[in-house]
């Protein structure tokens, strides 16, 4: 299964600019015009993605599972966001990482966050 070169150290990225549509206020998680913990959530599982999906066979995906962060600045509309996620462990088809996100200024989140390997037709044969 990991024929491609997925294994411990690999990092991934996920650069993106806070706009309105991420906001708590417009996310329904809070009532400020800061972005929202559910985009940076969102942000974390991307940098994850990319982390682990370009080096599975083909025809398998990444699924998230779990994810267990800390938000902990608050970052106005129009500042740039930077997240990343490094695999530190694989079991069997489950990989783990560490996920951690910078706005302009500093650390805004951490946490860790684990992806289930799973093949992409068989999982939307089971949807159908």
């Amino acid at each position: 299964m990991l024929d491609k070169g997925l294994r411990v150290g690999l990092i991934g990225e996920s650069i993106t600019t806070v706009t309105d549509k991420e906001t708590a206020m417009a996310m329904g998680s809070g009532r400020v015009q800061v972005y929202a913990t559910p985009a940076m959530i969102a942000q974390m599982e991307s940098a994850a993605v990319s982390a682990v999906d370009p080096y599975l066979p083909d025809g398998m995906i990444s699924v998230g599972i779990e994810i267990d962060v800390r938000h902990v600045a608050a970052t106005p509309v129009g500042e740039n966001i930077t997240a990343m996620a490094e695999i530190t462990r694989i079991d069997g088809k489950t990989v783990h990482l560490e996920v951690r996100v910078w706005d302009e200024r500093e650390l805004i989140g951490m946490g860790k966050h684990s992806r289930y390997l799973i093949d992409a037709e068989e999982f939307l044969e089971r949807l159908r």
